[in-house]
């Protein structure tokens, strides 16, 4: 009886302790938390969204074929949400940068560059690509202009953004990896004009060239929520610094 009457109040000193942390943490949440919550969020939906239907689609390569067509299956519908959730997240965690990062030369560029880029996302969701070898229709277009202006964008932004993440000792750390990301962003862009969608490495590079860039977009919004646990009202002077 009394050992029993031991336990159970173990039990209760251990759940008091994880409220009294929870509780604690959640007093550190702010607004500045929520969009790098977003920012966080865009690229695990986009990235299920695309194995989930990769593989539950018949004669799918997740190497030969684009991500663009599995939107044209029975299931692609997950697909295309994964793309509108990622335009519509990473619009919102712009605005995180916005008022994070101490403001350098050429960074209102790159956050305004980063805003059409979240943009260009909700259109490839939003219009599918062509099957392959038939007729181009207006959908199927935008859908291209958008992915190849998408990719190229995403290089241009880490670039402008790059002198103010250099000066500012929050985000530093980041200064290496964005400009590497940035090269690696135009190679692989390169590297996919060589092969044609449904043959070839076509799927698999494309994969790695839209995983270097939801990556960075993780990487960049766990910072921002790190950063957003220990704001203080100074944070916010220092953003305008520049």
């Amino acid at each position: 009886m009394i050992k029993s009457r031991t336990i159970h109040l173990y039990i209760k000193s251990i759940l008091l302790s994880i409220k009294s942390i929870l509780f604690s943490f959640s007093r550190k949440l702010n607004i500045h938390s929520a969009l790098a919550l977003a920012g966080m969020l865009g690229p695990v939906l986009v990235t299920s969204g695309d194995l989930t239907a990769a593989l539950n689609t018949p004669n799918y390569s997740l190497v030969h074929n684009s991500i663009s067509s599995l939107a044209l299956t029975t299931i692609g519908w997950l697909q295309t949400i994964g793309f509108l959730a990622l335009g519509l997240l990473v619009e919102i965690f712009t605005a995180g940068l916005l008022f994070n990062i101490k403001r350098s030369q050429w960074f209102h560029l790159g956050i305004a560059i980063f805003v059409f880029f979240g943009f260009g996302m909700l259109l490839i969701g939003a219009f599918n690509t062509d099957p392959v070898g038939t007729t181009h229709t207006i959908k199927g277009t935008i859908h291209g202009i958008a992915a190849s202006t998408d990719f190229s964008l995403f290089a241009v932004a880490l670039l402008a953004l790059a002198p103010s993440l250099k000066w500012d000792p929050n985000w530093r750390p980041l200064y290496r990896y964005s400009l590497a990301t940035s090269i690696l962003a135009v190679l692989l862009g390169v590297t996919l004009r060589f092969f044609k969608d449904g043959s070839g490495l076509f799927g698999l590079v494309e994969r790695i060239l839209v995983a270097n860039m939801v990556l960075w977009v993780e990487v960049a919004a766990i910072n921002l929520f790190r950063l957003s646990l220990k704001r203080n009202p100074q944070l916010d002077k220092e953003a305008q610094i520049g």
